[in-house]
């Protein structure tokens, strides 16, 4: 699938670039490696991908990949909440933000 992956984000696809993404972050068919997950998040995340959005947020909150910043986080899981991305909902509820 990676190698699938690859060939889509060569075209600017957003979904190629977050399952990239997804595969980095969790060492599926690659090696872990949190800083490159950040990276194809951003790009998918820049194109307006909520689920994109909400991952690096993630990444944001957990300091995985890139410094730790909370308002960082909370700025991209509030993007991708006001698209209806229920999970990132969920997550700003429960941070208290919603």
């Amino acid at each position: 699938a990676v190698r699938w992956y690859r060939l889509a984000t060569d075209q600017g696809l957003a979904e190629a670039q977050y399952h990239l993404g997804v595969c980095y972050q969790n060492g599926t068919g690659v090696r872990r490696d949190h800083a490159e997950a950040v990276r194809w998040h951003s790009l998918a995340a820049d194109q307006g991908l909520s689920h994109a959005q909400h991952n690096l947020g993630w990444c944001y909150w957990n300091g995985a990949g890139v410094g730790r910043d909370h308002t960082e986080a909370v700025r991209l899981y509030l993007l991708a909440a006001n698209q209806g991305y229920a999970l990132a909902q969920r997550v700003l509820s429960e941070l208290g933000r919603l």
